[in-house]
Parts: C-alpha cells; sequence; structure tokens
C-alpha cells in the first residue's frame, strides 16, 4: 500500500477498505505521571502556580503530555510525525490535525502526580467523506485511563485526514464568533510558546515550528496554533476564573485554523444551569476556532 497521494488523486473502495481494517485495533501504553512537565505546562501557559508536589491532581488536558509517540529520528514521516502505520491506520493524505475530542472525569478517582497510568486505546472508527473542502478521512480514537483505583478518565479523539491543498480548492465560510463573555483573555501567542508545547509534548509536526515547510509545504499563511493548546487555554480560562470548580466534562471542536501571526482570545460564558459553561476562541478578525462546552461540579 503507498505511502504518498498526490493531491489530484482519490482514495480507492480498495484502500478505503484497507485503511478501515484498522477498527477495533488497540494499544495499552503505561507511564508515570511526572512533575517536571506539569512545571513546564504552568511556565508555558504563563501561570503562577506552586512547584508540583507528588499527589497533587493533574489539571485537566494535562495528560497530553503524557503516553508520547517515541518514534526513532529514522522513522518519522516528512510532516515530522511517525511514519504512517502502527497503531494508527497508515492514511496516505499528507495533512492530519487534532479536530476535536470528548472527554470524561472521574471527580472520585482524580489523576495525580507520583501516580502509574495505563492507557488503553481502541481505533472505533475510520470514515472517508468527500465533501467541497475536499477529500476527508476521520479516524476516531477512544482511550480509557486507568490508576490503581480504575479508570480515571475517557477520552474520545478525532482526527481527521486531508488531501493536500489546489488553488482551485474552495474555502469554508467562517463563523463569526460572539464577543461578549463573561470572562476573556487575549493569547499572544508566538514561535516560542509553540516550540515549547511542541516540546512538552514531543510533537514533532513541523506545522507547529517550521515556518518554511507549512507556507512552502503545506500553504498555510504561518505557522498553525495546536488544537489542543487551544483546548488546554480555554479550560485554563475556566481554571482561573473559577479555581474551585472541578471538572467532569468537556468537548472540543476546532473550526478553523489558528496561526501566530496575530493574537487571539479565548472566552467563557457560564450557563444558567450553573454547571455548564460554554467556552470559545476567535482569532484577530473575529472568526471562531474552537467551540467547546464543559461541565463542572
Amino acid at each position: 500500500m503507498s505511502q504518498t497521494l498526490s493531491s489530484a488523486a482519490a482514495l480507492t473502495p480498495a484502500q478505503v477498505a484497507h485503511l478501515q481494517s484498522w477498527i477495533g485495533k488497540s494499544e495499552s501504553l503505561h507511564d508515570l505521571i511526572a512533575a517536571v512537565p506539569v512545571a513546564g505546562l504552568s511556565a508555558t501557559l504563563d501561570r503562577d502556580d506552586a512547584a508540583p508536589q507528588a499527589g497533587d491532581p493533574l489539571p485537566p488536558l494535562w495528560h497530553w503530555a503524557n503516553f508520547l509517540p517515541m518514534a526513532r529520528q529514522s522513522l518519522l514521516g516528512p510532516d515530522g510525525h511517525p511514519a504512517r502505520g502502527g497503531f494508527l491506520p497508515p492514511v496516505p493524505l499528507p495533512r492530519r490535525m487534532w479536530a476535536g475530542g470528548r472527554l470524561q472525569w472521574n471527580a472520585d478517582n482524580p489523576i495525580q502526580i507520583g501516580q502509574n497510568v495505563e492507557r488503553i486505546s481502541r481505533i472505533a472508527s475510520v470514515d472517508h467523506k468527500v465533501g467541497r473542502s475536499g477529500e476527508l478521512l476521520f479516524v476516531l480514537v477512544q482511550h480509557e485511563y486507568r490508576n490503581e483505583r480504575g479508570v480515571a478518565l475517557t477520552e474520545a479523539h478525532d482526527i481527521v485526514y486531508r488531501a493536500a491543498a489546489l488553488p482551485t480548492d474552495s474555502v469554508p465560510q467562517p463563523t463569526v464568533a460572539e464577543t461578549v463573555a463573561a470572562w476573556k483573555r487575549e493569547i499572544n501567542t508566538d514561535p516560542v510558546m509553540l516550540f515549547r508545547y511542541s516540546a512538552l509534548t514531543f510533537n514533532g509536526h513541523r506545522i507547529h515550528y517550521d515556518r518554511s515547510y507549512v507556507t512552502q509545504e503545506e500553504g498555510y499563511p504561518g505557522l498553525i496554533v495546536h488544537g489542543p493548546l487551544i483546548a488546554t487555554l480555554l479550560v485554563d480560562l475556566l481554571r482561573r476564573n473559577a479555581p474551585d470548580a472541578v471538572l467532569t466534562d468537556f468537548s472540543f471542536k476546532a473550526v478553523r485554523p489558528t496561526f501566530d501571526l496575530h493574537p487571539f482570545t479565548v472566552l467563557g460564558q457560564p450557563q444558567p444551569d450553573g454547571k455548564t459553561i460554554k467556552l470559545w476562541a476567535h482569532d484577530h478578525e473575529g472568526w471562531l476556532t474552537m467551540q467547546a462546552t464543559a461541565t463542572v461540579r
């Protein structure tokens, strides 16, 4: 099965069937929740936290600095990701992104610094679509995180693969974001922040730090802000404004890429039920880039 696909080509039914044979594939990984990545994320998010200690609860979404892909340098693809195949299906479409996710925490069994945690992952679905924006393939990965007391967190992770950009591609109509919110913070992202987050998550994807690659090879105007970083900043906004709230559910969807060329804004609006908080992000032009919903207790 070829690992490359020209921008003009299309996945054949046989290729799609081959990729869908990954459905049900699973893997189990173990990791120690260490203090150093927690301190690094605190610094990257510009937080004034106390030094992390064993037994402290891991802040929500900071588990993304664990269970990292440690592919050998010789096994990386041209985009900086591990070469296609292995646990994830070998999708030949060249552009991939973290499109969103849904997470549920067991508030009575938090992941804590110093714990050994197991992550059990399974490919739940592989869906092929062709739309106005070109050819897409969606992979849904289900994760379950377990410590010595049982399940602490479940996560559904949406990955989307896209064909290479073409000059004739239609551009999706952007959505104007709401600007009135109880909580608001402007994020002055820059290449240093993106590098630090890439380093903490061992993310070699070149779209986040290699400007010549992302502009010349993938056709974007600037470095792309990590979707998980924006989601983490949304939850961080909640933590800054409701420090005593315990997050139990969080869902998010990336709507539009965010680039390092301008500041962007994260916003939050608690709902009348006292448990639900709407969160979203918009770019410097006011276009919606991510939308999310959090449930707290």
